[in-house]
């Protein structure tokens, strides 16, 4: 038999330890090694997954030079992705970063060089690219939407009342509020879907806090290449969980809406008003780990890549500056 693919696994929190029993679930794969610089995550993490004590680092570079991995995952606060990812890139270890990539524009572009440049490659954490209602909606844009003209997207969540108090709303670490957090994956199946190049954005946020970085809620117009527009609103201050994105072309659109944290549905409509709903395949779907075991151990492409992320971080900081200056911000990729 051959040896199971070694997974080191940085950041022993709730997406951490979410993401470990993905591997648990995938053939020949185990999370061989944690870091964490919280002893109490570290050693419940430890005891969680089986690692021995000498396997549980409180340095991520530690854990990267001594562990002999075959991958590595990051899943600490956002404002450190950029140098644990780097470190990763830099050993040519394959690495699967979460959501966001980066928190500055310009560390996303050196971010997107490097992994070009490594024999390494870089998985970004933007699961919607995996499920199977949004993959159905970009393979069937040209077919059924034609070229996109107007989006409208939103995700409303009870964000502020469960993070207040935590890392997510501590700028310093999460690098804004709502919109880098759930937000980052509406703007991202938003640019993805349509494939479309954003070259402006207009935001108005409401924050949280007396800096103007942790913003609750935030609408945003973002201007396309094309000519397109999207209205996209992120909510963090409502009581339940709903996502819906819509795209409209000269073909007609598609709707894909859902709540909770369940697998999306979607439906496609025609321009005489009439509407289809496909039947998607759930069993074939693919959790982030498998992805990323599938890129580790064949060279698969990602699901969501380098590219992807930084048209996210791109519109995102356009919108935070925007949204404190009152003014239109351009956006040159």
């Amino acid at each position: 038999m051959s040896e199971p693919t070694k997974i080191g696994l940085t950041g022993a929190g709730g997406l951490g330890m979410h993401l470990s029993r993905g591997f648990e679930d995938t053939e020949d794969a185990v999370v061989h090694a944690v870091a964490d610089v919280s002893d109490e995550s570290r050693n419940r993490a430890g005891e969680r997954l089986d690692i021995p004590e000498d396997r549980r680092y409180s340095d991520h570079i530690e854990m990267l030079d001594d562990a002999e991995l075959d991958g590595v995952v990051v899943a600490t606060p956002h404002t450190f992705h950029y140098e644990q990812t780097l470190a990763a890139l830099e050993r040519e270890i394959d690495t699967l970063c979460e959501k966001p990539m980066t928190t500055d524009l310009a560390d996303a572009e050196d971010l997107v060089r490097r992994a070009e440049d490594s024999s390494a490659t870089l998985m970004i954490g933007y699961q919607r690219h995996l499920d199977s209602a949004f993959l159905t909606a970009k393979e069937a844009l040209a077919e059924e939407v034609g070229e996109p003209t107007f989006i409208t997207a939103e995700v409303t969540q009870n964000w502020i009342a469960t993070q207040r108090g935590t890392w997510r709303t501590n700028p310093d670490l999460s690098g804004g509020g709502q919109l880098y957090d759930t937000g980052s994956h509406l703007l991202d199946v938003v640019l993805w879907t349509t494939g479309l190049t954003p070259v402006a954005v207009d935001a108005q946020m409401l924050f949280d806090d007396d800096e103007d970085r942790v913003d609750v809620q935030a609408a945003l117009t973002v201007t396309f290449e094309n000519g397109a527009v999207a209205s996209v609103a992120v909510s963090g201050d409502t009581p339940t969980v709903r996502e819906h994105l819509h795209v409209w072309g000269d073909n007609g659109g598609f709707f894909v809406e859902g709540e909770d944290w369940d697998p999306r549905k979607i439906r496609f409509i025609a321009p005489d008003g009439g509407e289809r709903q496909p039947r998607l395949d759930r069993w074939g779907s693919k959790n982030k780990a498998q992805a990323f075991v599938d890129v580790i151990r064949d060279g698969a492409e990602p699901p969501a890549t380098p590219r992807d992320a930084l048209k996210v971080t791109a519109v995102t900081e356009a919108a935070y500056e925007s949204a404190r200056t009152g003014k239109r911000v351009d956006i040159d990729l």
